[in-house]
């Protein structure tokens, strides 16, 4: 195998055909959400460890990999506290109109608009693993109501001093002024919110996607916010991106271009972690 190193020189996500053509000679890879299928596998047949540098693995095909030998690793700690964060920014953000103002204040237009509050406002989590337990923390600190839905949690989870309820899916939707995202895609390709579940939502609430491109039907979440059903939204990942949609048209709602765990000390940690986990498990598997 080879004992250079090699980077991506693109700047973006590989493509299948960059990553094989990039991994020859390879026993382990640092990888992002580049695809790592049974096709790429099987053309770096030296490859020994995926270190993903990152907690979705949504584009390495795992049963491919076990199949193959190949360890898989990620950094499932490192960005729990930066995207806790920003799902947060996203909130207030939208209570409070800041982005909205800001762009007309730039342009020449200067409107005060009324806002809300977060104290007292309902959070429904959908997704209750690392991160979205941690955005309860938070949310309840700020004395907000949280409820959860996840199929795979308890019906009741104590987060350092407050214990929260699984809700049923429908039920937490007509419940919430706030909606967060924080779940992995399903298995099977379908979306957590379609048009139904949007539909069943609370008049005037407001939808965050921090978690995966993919999981809203974002079409009916465009028309959900012009006809006023919703208030708001923010998402931070798109089915496809980059995202030039509706949604980029509307003023009620805050875009980021896939930056959850941008925060310089979750990416440092990221990138430290997922180098040791690379390291050491090379060290396993040439033993």
């Amino acid at each position: 195998c080879r004992r250079d190193g090699v980077t991506n020189p693109h700047g973006r996500v590989l493509t299948e055909a960059e990553a094989v053509e990039l991994l020859q000679g390879c026993a382990g890879v640092v990888a992002g959400t580049e695809k790592l299928t049974a096709e790429v596998m099987d053309a770096v047949p030296e490859l020994r460890v995926i270190s993903r540098c990152g907690v979705g693995m949504d584009g390495v095909d795992l049963e491919a990999a076990r199949s193959r030998n190949i360890v898989v690793r990620n950094t499932p700690d490192a960005p729990t506290r930066a995207v806790a964060e920003l799902t947060l920014a996203y909130v207030l953000d939208l209570l409070r109109r800041v982005s909205l103002m800001d762009r007309e204040l730039r342009s020449g237009v200067w409107k005060k608009r009324m806002g809300g509050r977060l104290l007292g406002k309902r959070l429904a989590v959908i997704g209750f693993g690392r991160i979205g337990r941690a955005v309860a923390e938070l949310f309840s600190r700020m004395g907000c109501e949280v409820g959860f839905w996840d199929p795979a949690v308890d019906s009741y989870v104590t987060v350092g001093d407050s214990t929260y309820r699984r809700m049923d899916k429908n039920s937490l939707l007509a419940w919430a002024d706030i909606l967060s995202l924080h779940c992995a895609k399903p298995a099977d390709g379908c979306l957590v919110l379609d048009r139904e579940s949007i539909a069943l939502m609370k008049k005037g609430a407001f939808l965050i996607n921090a978690a995966r491109g993919g999981l809203v039907d974002e079409d009916a979440l465009a028309a959900a916010l012009e006809n006023e059903m919703l208030a708001g939204a923010a998402l931070d990942v798109f089915g496809r991106e980059p995202y030039s949609g509706p949604l980029t048209k509307m003023d009620q709602v805050v875009l980021t271009p896939h930056i959850g765990s941008y925060a310089v000390e979750s990416r440092v940690e990221l990138e430290t972690q997922s180098v040791s986990n690379l390291l050491e498990s090379l060290g396993a598997v040439s033993q």
